[in-house]
Parts: structure tokens; sequence; C-alpha cells
């Protein structure tokens, strides 16, 4: 059950999937993890991250974070021509968008901004290297500022089922679906993802690629 007080917390028997390299599905450098949880109002995603460089300063709603270290979820609750993109990066920061994908490329996908996961929930913590467990932020000029260690990084989205025009699922319901992540390092950037899109470069906006997520 997912619980304000600590809204990280994966309960025991809910399986943390392993993300794989998106271009070809081999081992990433760097290990992420997701796993989904649902209840009556709401799916769940606990995204666990390790990393040794932050790369974070956007902290306005709907900035471009893919430009930076974040996770993503594409959903595609009633058909797959048709999903939403949500994302968090490491302060917390929230992007979303509505996608109409009619062949299921980027070329011709178009993207609403103007949509909004109302009641949107999202969540960071860090341990680690970082003094206090928290992500740095930019730095006074608003230039990027990089933290180096060791550290795990948690991610929680909270997605009302509301939010996507849709009731809550019964058991056996399947969605369409995929998880991703971002992340920026000066030794070469890396694009993980739960199904891998198997597209040079990175691109995730491949709506055949999407995996099932089964309630």
């Amino acid at each position: 059950m997912f619980s304000i007080e600590d809204p990280w917390d994966v309960p025991e028997g809910c399986e943390r999937v392993p993300l794989v390299r998106a271009t070809d599905g081999a081992a990433p450098r760097l290990a992420t993890t997701v796993a989904a949880m649902w209840d009556d109002e709401a799916l769940t995603l606990v995204f666990a991250a390790n990393d040794d460089l932050v790369v974070a300063t956007h902290h306005k709603h709907d900035a471009p974070l893919y430009e930076e270290d974040v996770v993503e979820a594409f959903l595609a609750p009633s058909r797959a021509d048709e999903y939403f993109e949500l994302e968090v990066n490491p302060l917390g920061t929230t992007f979303d968008a509505r996608i109409e994908s009619p062949d299921g490329v980027r070329a011709t996908m178009k993207t609403d901004l103007g949509w909004t996961c109302t009641d949107l929930f999202a969540a960071v913590r860090k341990s680690g290297s970082v003094a206090g467990g928290r992500f740095p932020v930019a730095g006074p000029n608003g230039d990027r500022q990089l933290v180096t260690g060791n550290d795990l990084m948690e991610i929680v989205m909270r997605i009302p089922f509301a939010a996507l025009g849709c009731a809550a699922p019964k058991s056996g319901d399947e969605w369409r679906a995929n998880f991703f992540r971002i992340d920026r390092h000066p030794s070469g950037d890396e694009f993980s993802a739960w199904q891998p899109t198997m597209k040079t470069p990175a691109d995730f906006h491949v709506a055949a690629a999407f995996g099932v997520l089964r309630f």
C-alpha cells in the first residue's frame, strides 16, 4: 500500500525490474530498476538508480528535463497511438505531456504540453555521499552543478487514474507502457529502458517497443 510517510517503499512481493540499455538491450553502465504497484486511485512507480555524477538544473514544470538526468514513464491506458509521458528529474521537477502518435514514430507524433497530470505526486531521495541525503541545486548562475559519488537515487511517481481519463483497472487488465532513464555523463550519455527500443541514436518514442503492464 502507498504510504505518504514513506512513498518510496516497495511492498514485499512487488518485483523491482531492471532496465537495460535502450539501443541494444545490453547491461547499462549504471543499474536502474523500476517497480509498479496500484490501488483504487493511482499507479505508483518507484525508480531506483545508481548514479556517480548528477546533472540537474531544471526547476520549472515542463522544462526540457530530458536534456539532463531524468526518469520517464510512457503509459498507454487505452490505445497505442495515444500515450502519456511523465518525467521527474533528480530535483523533483516534473514534466507531463500527452502524445498522439498515429504511426508510432517520432517523425509524425504530436506533443500536447497543455495536458497536465492533475494531482501527480513526485518525490526524490538520495543516499550516499551528499550530506543530508539531498540532491544539489543549480549553481548561482544557473550553471550545471555536478556532484560526484556512488549514490542511490530513488524517485517515486504516483499517477492518478483520473488524470489519465480512465477508471481504476481491474485485475487482469493490460496497458501498453515503457519506462526509461537518461543519464548524462562526460564519458558518454546512457539511455536505459524497460523494453529496449533498439534505435541508434537512442529514441524512446517507439510505440511498437512498449511492453505490457498487467494489473
